[in-house]
């Protein structure tokens, strides 16, 4: 699996950035002020570097929302009893979640996916996908949560959704996560893979109050040393093996596949960036092929971001995930595809373009 691995990243490439001057081009021709469309142009121009300098298309989009259980949960790092993974991914397939109604409105395709929900697999549905890797993770402040075999299995469950999306013509994925207490292993990945520190980056997740913080942040502490040999070897993939979580490689694996597919990827909020710092890790071309779809209210979101060297495209403090943030920004990535492809030029509109 591992040689898998490595073929798929090394078939990823960066995008061609000789072809940026002509996009930058086309777009300062439009009938307005350079760069009065703001990120809105740049997004165009990302868009259509990603699909080899062509004019940029935004649909059909898709979001997968991956779930997974984390066995960190007996540590007590969350307010919601861990039964609440599952019910959840049912009320994503009844149609009820944030998500659904997001997703329904940017106009995008939604499909479940079950990387690792404790439990036996869900009945059949037209939206949900059966990947189950394993029954959840172990508990990371006890030792490594997955084994590298479990977590490549995950990581490449993710690169066949991409393929998935990439066979029915899916231009744009949107990624999406459902786990209690995944914001535990989401920190712990941070704090390994960009050297910061856990009482910065822990937050309070579902909700929990101070002095919980204060306990969430020593068990982060626990599971980066009892994992220290992971955390010090530096290989991304061992150091999500061990503090990961399922469907957290799975959206690694998505990330990855996005890019080797030259598909545009919406990174949603604290967990799916943790995943995409994963992706960027084991290729850091990826960074070229993802937008990070807003700024978490999760407060150590933004010392993660300034380490990646991105800028969020929306703050409206969002923190529910499920890939909700993901949604919202497809309908700025088709605003902005449309501005590249239906704004008048100068010339055609009549227009004096000034000096």
């Amino acid at each position: 699996m591992r040689a898998k691995l490595d073929e798929i990243l090394s078939s990823i490439v960066p995008v061609d950035q000789s072809l940026a001057p002509a996009g930058q081009a086309h777009l300062d021709n439009l009938t307005k002020p350079r760069g009065s469309l703001g990120r809105l142009e740049e997004l165009a121009l990302q868009l259509s570097l990603v699909q080899g300098g062509r004019p940029p298309k935004a649909d059909p989009a898709r979001v997968y929302t991956v779930a997974g259980d984390h066995g960190v949960v007996e540590e007590g790092v969350s307010l919601f009893p861990q039964d609440v993974s599952r019910q959840m991914v049912l009320n994503f397939l009844n149609g009820g979640a944030g998500i659904n109604v997001l997703a329904k409105t940017a106009g995008a395709q939604l499909f479940v996916v079950d990387a690792g929900c404790l439990g036996p697999d869900f009945d059949a549905h037209p939206q949900l996908i059966r990947g189950k890797v394993a029954q959840g993770t172990a508990n990371l402040a006890k030792g490594p949560a997955m084994s590298a075999d479990t977590c490549l299995k995950a990581l490449l469950l993710g690169v066949d959704l991409a393929d998935r999306a990439l066979a029915d013509g899916v231009r744009v994925l949107g990624t999406g996560e459902m786990g209690i207490g995944n914001t535990t292993p989401s920190t712990a990945l941070y704090c390994a893979y960009l050297g910061l520190e856990p009482e910065s980056m822990t937050g309070p997740g579902t909700g929990l109050g101070k002095e919980a913080v204060s306990r969430k942040v020593e068990i982060i502490k626990r599971g980066l040393a009892v994992n220290a040999g992971a955390v010090v070897g530096g290989d991304p993939l061992e150091i999500l093996a061990a503090l990961g979580g399922l469907e957290i490689a799975c959206l690694t694996g998505l990330i990855l596949g996005g890019a080797k597919n030259r598909q545009f990827v919406c990174v949603d909020g604290f967990i799916s960036t943790a995943a995409c710092v994963a992706a960027w890790k084991l290729c850091p071309a990826v960074l070229d092929y993802v937008v990070l779809s807003h700024a978490s209210a999760e407060p150590g979101h933004r010392y993660a971001v300034e380490k990646m060297g991105k800028k969020p495209l929306l703050d409206l403090g969002l923190r529910l995930g499920e890939g909700t943030g993901a949604a919202v920004a497809m309908f700025l990535v088709r605003s902005a595809a449309a501005i590249y492809n239906d704004m008048a030029s100068f010339a055609s509109a009549g227009v004096d373009p000034g000096a």
